[in-house]
């Protein structure tokens, strides 16, 4: 049994995102099958109550839970201890809180205002401010896809390229509840066109939340707070009584103006998606995860003699240097 369950694990480690991902697919399609499968087998359209209050926090929960216990199966409890400390990280640059917070309903309402004003006035932006709550359950999201599924990736591609394949597959997860988002719901026929314009939108969002997280010494926090604020802005300022028709279109034109601001976000920061220094030894590498405010390395004080960041990380790594010195002493 221990030999299966040390096979197991290892084949965990070397498969870590296909395993990642093939979870909270299972869990994604296989809910709705189970939930939804025989309404549909029937010729019937799955029930709204049923995908809001069962089918939407089963996937949410699952992508925190599979997100974290195969962080502990791949990284151990210190790995499980990086990904708290990640959503800790709260002090960068106003700047950035100010992208986090206002990009995504800026290009909302730059689309919105621009169909309203040469299309028709069915596009002015309604607010409904309890929509933004509708953001929270990012928080759990964002555990496993920027606090495992992210790192494990971004081992074997840029981030540019891990963060374009994460945004597909994020947009892929949602398949089996894509349907009932947005104020033209169900959307029938248009199904398939506003399923693609979501995949868009998402994708070039995840460029960005990963643009954030990579120039704020990795916060989770602020990929958080960006997903919250996407997630919320949709809701919070979609027209009411719109087509499926135009709420297709209106998708559609956002998620090109996102791919906009992407390329010209890869062209400024390159495939790193950072103008940030990479950790030039192997000690900077065992710091990574104590990296102070503004993303600068923690160097190891037993080869360097100095430590960079804020005063209790100083104090951290003080302790755990005198832990080290009484073990070599005795």
């Amino acid at each position: 049994m221990r030999a299966f369950i040390h096979a197991a694990a290892e084949s965990i480690r070397r498969h870590a995102v296909l395993t990642y991902f093939g979870l909270v697919l299972l869990i994604s399609y296989g809910s709705f099958a189970l939930l939804e499968g025989p309404t549909v087998l029937r010729g019937g359209i799955p029930g709204a109550a049923i995908t809001e209050e069962a089918l939407f926090p089963i996937l949410v929960v699952s992508v925190a839970v599979v997100g974290l216990a195969l962080t502990g199966v791949v990284s151990g409890r210190r790995g499980v201890r990086d990904v708290f400390a990640r959503i800790g990280r709260w002090r960068v640059g106003v700047g950035w809180y100010a992208v986090a917070l206002l990009l995504p309903p800026a290009g909302i309402l730059v689309v919105l205002f621009a169909l309203r004003a040469f299309v028709s006035s069915a596009f002015t932006p309604k607010l409904f401010v309890f929509g933004f709550l509708f953001g929270l359950p990012a928080i759990l999201e964002e555990i496993g896809w920027m606090g495992f599924a992210f790192p494990q990736m971004r081992k074997r591609q840029s981030a540019l390229a891990a963060a374009i394949t994460l945004g597909a597959l994020w947009g892929l997860w949602h398949a089996p509840v894509v349907d009932y988002l947005g104020s033209a719901a169900p959307h029938r026929a248009y199904w398939p066109l506003f399923f693609l314009a979501f995949i868009g939108i998402v994708s070039a969002m995840r460029v960005l939340i990963v643009w954030v997280y990579s120039n704020t010494g990795k916060s989770l926090l602020l990929a958080m707070v960006m997903h919250i604020s996407m997630t919320g802005s949709l809701v919070a300022f979609a027209p009411v009584g719109i087509s499926a028709a135009q709420e297709t279109l209106w998708y559609a034109l956002y998620a090109v103006l996102l791919w906009i601001i992407v390329g010209l976000v890869a062209l400024r920061s390159g495939t790193r998606l950072s103008r940030m220094q990479p950790p030039h030894s192997a000690a900077d590498l065992r710091f990574e995860r104590g990296s102070a405010p503004g993303g600068r390395r923690l160097p190891d004080m037993a080869l360097k003699g100095a430590i960079e960041g804020d005063i209790g990380v100083i104090a951290d790594a003080r302790r755990d240097l005198a832990k080290t010195q009484a073990g070599l002493l005795q």
